[in-house]
């Protein structure tokens, strides 16, 4: 990323003119179907919205016990999506979930396009902020972006084919049957000159009322759209170099921001003398706070604002040095206490004095390592606060730039831009309250970008963690009772209001995994949550890696212990239900996949493990070797199977899972 200016493009996301006023903001109006139909934008435009529904609903409940009111009767109504079409007869699908190379948008277009009747390259997705599109709602993340949205985007994209099907059939007077969709318009079959586009609708109606029944969907065998393999519709903008990423973003009269940073992660700021750093030439503004160890520089370039800030004298109580050791011995389980998450049968029974076999496992703290570091810009006026950022969290951004500027969220709009990289570390972005106090005090435009030794020591880590492993085995080598004992920090709950943790017990971001998935009659599994000194949070698949490693870890054990294959073990543990069947599958397929039990090279070997996730389940097998001079296992190949059920996009999939392995190569 370059501090170069970056043209702009009708590819990239969208960049509002930092210089022009808000849009206005949407009002709804909610159907009996539970759909919302937009009023009070420019008139002839149809808008329909599909709402928020349980997930966000519970946290503002949560919200609501924290602050100590009870669950709330009601709250504002805003869409996660909705459908515009214009009298020009644009058609958009205006989305808050973001984009950061996951294909996110080409899928929700293939789902809106497939149930509208339009071609791909005719429904715009627009990426929403929060002062225009859809309510941000949780961000982008959990891996739950299609399967949160699937059926309700296909319902509201058939409502509004619907909708527009009967208008089009009263004005062209014919049964609505009669008519078909082509080029967004619709033409009378059989008289192809008689056509209205789906603008010229919308063009004369201020009134629109859904229907009272929902609107039949397609059936899957029908499918022209879902399930093509279709190129992303990010790919050209990010290969022309017009993608505008947040460390991109610049606007006439900017300036950048560097701030200190604390040496130890307990230091705390006790004085700053910023007298050397305000001297130097092309700085414009100093801000120093101790009470929230801030200290930060604006200037006219970013290598100046960084020199500044290494000028500055800051003092810092050091506190405790800590080492990574010392936070990793801090997790651990227990004999007693912990939530317990799963329990069938009597795990901790059939064990007592009888355990064949037991282990554990630890894995260490690790970084994102995202290839877009932090980055912001932020433009502060007195009633307005505007914000870029590559962030998975928008709402999440106001609220704390609000916060930070003591001013009311409503006035601060933040629009993502392109991210480079998530993986759960844009949920928070620093960069952005750091460039909004910047800018307060330069009352100019400020951008911030942290550099890599920034991203590698100052956002959260994925938390250590420690599982330990018992199971007892019959004379014919089947387990009988297996209990998993878990503990990590915390990954979901720095996220959440605190009433959640004090509720929950264990962090639920943290044991995601963790549960027994084998057939076995007698199992259990028990989480503890290890408070830390230093921040944890989201990393690429919460707790799944660390809890799938030690699991299938453990079961290649037990199968060593009876002497059995490692993939005839796992396939005689599985059960006989659908679920069963459907990690059978996988296993036998990746196991063909890599001709599993034929001949290998000289000193290689082969791995297996499955693992499930969000209703997905996934098989893989790696061949290996290691190097006898120094000890590096080299991976030669890995043969991946999946099971996701419907696939929007087979090529998008497939890149996840080609992603995934690199993550849990380089994890490994």
């Amino acid at each position: 990323m370059s501090d170069q200016q970056i043209p702009s493009s009708a590819d990239a996301a969208p960049q509002p003119d930092a210089q022009t006023a808000s849009p206005t903001k949407r009002r709804w109006r909610v159907t009996r179907r539970r759909f919302l139909i937009g009023a009070g934008a420019t008139g002839g435009v149809l808008a329909l919205g599909i709402g928020l529904g349980l997930p966000v609903a519970r946290l503002k409940i949560a919200e609501s016990l924290e602050g100590g009111s009870g669950p709330p009767a009601n709250h504002t109504v805003e869409p996660f999506a909705w459908f515009e079409i214009t009298p020009e007869n644009d058609v958009r699908l205006l989305v808050s979930k973001v984009e950061m190379g996951q294909g996110i948008h080409t899928s929700l277009a293939q789902i809106g396009a497939e149930e509208l009747g339009v071609n791909l390259d005719e429904l715009e997705v627009v990426q929403a902020g929060t002062h225009f599109g859809p309510d941000a709602g949780f961000g982008t993340g959990a891996s739950n972006s299609i399967s949160s949205v699937y059926t309700p985007l296909r319902q509201a994209a058939a409502t509004l084919q619907h909708m527009l099907r009967l208008e089009a059939a009263r004005r062209l007077v014919v049964a609505p049957d009669a008519l078909t969709i082509r080029n967004k318009q619709f033409v009378v079959t059989g008289d192809p000159s008689r056509t209205l586009s789906f603008g010229a609708i919308v063009a004369d109606v201020t009134e629109w009322e859904a229907p009272e029944e929902d609107v039949p969907l397609k059936a899957e065998r029908d499918f022209q759209i879902i399930g093509q393999p279709i190129h992303r519709v990010d790919i050209p903008a990010k290969v022309t170099g017009t993608a505008v990423y947040g460390y991109d973003m610049r606007v006439d009269g900017m300036l950048y921001g560097a701030m200190a940073r604390p040496p130890t992660i307990e230091a705390t700021m006790q004085a700053a003398w910023p007298l050397t750093a305000r001297a130097m030439d092309g700085v414009e503004a100093i801000v120093t706070d101790e009470s929230s160890n801030f200290a930060g520089v604006v200037a006219t370039s970013r290598a100046t604002a960084r020199a500044a800030v290494d000028a500055m004298q800051v003092d810092w109580r050091i506190g405790k040095r800590w080492q990574q050791a010392e936070i990793e011995a801090l997790v651990q389980v227990g004999d007693r206490g912990g939530v317990i998450i799963q329990k069938e049968g009597d795990a901790p029974g059939v064990a007592a004095g009888a355990v064949s076999h037991q282990a554990e496992y630890r894995s260490p703290l690790a970084v994102q390592t995202a290839l877009e570091p932090q980055a912001a810009l932020a433009d502060v006026r007195p009633d307005r606060v505007v914000i870029w950022a590559s962030t998975q969290a928008q709402a999440a951004v106001q609220s704390a730039v609000a916060d930070a500027l003591g001013v009311d969220p409503a006035i601060v709009e933040v629009t993502p831009t392109y991210l480079g990289g998530g993986f759960g570390r844009k949920l928070a972005i620093e960069a952005a309250t750091e460039a909004a106090r910047l800018s307060q005090a330069a009352g100019k435009p400020v951008h911030v970008g942290w550099d890599r030794t920034e991203s590698l020591r100052y956002g959260y880590f994925r938390p250590p963690t420690h599982s330990r492993l018992a199971a007892t085995l019959d004379d014919q080598g089947r387990i009988t009772s297996m209990e998993h004992k878990q503990a990590s920090g915390d990954v979901a709950f720095p996220f959440f209001p605190p009433v959640l943790a004090s509720i929950m017990g264990a962090d639920f971001g943290a044991y995601r995994g963790a549960t027994i998935r084998y057939a076995i009659p007698n199992r259990q599994t028990t989480a503890w949550r290890s408070k830390l000194p230093l921040r944890t949070g989201w990393w690429r698949g919460l707790g799944l890696l660390a809890n799938t490693f030690a699991i299938e870890s453990f079961m290649d054990e037990l199968a060593f212990q009876v002497g059995e294959d490692a993939l005839a073990f796992r396939l005689r543990h599985l059960g006989d239900d659908f679920f069963g069947r459907r990690m059978a599958a996988v296993l036998e397929r990746a196991a063909e996949m890599a001709n599993w039990g034929g001949t290998l090279p000289d000193g290689h070997a082969r791995g297996l493990a499955i693992c499930s996730d969000v209703d997905t389940v996934v098989a893989q097998v790696a061949e290996v070797s290691v190097v006898q001079e120094t000890g590096q296992i080299r991976v030669h190949k890995v043969s991946a199977a999946m099971d996701c059920g419907l696939t929007i996009n087979p090529d998008g999939a497939a890149a996840q899972v080609q992603g995934a392995i690199m993550w849990g190569v380089g994890s490994a």
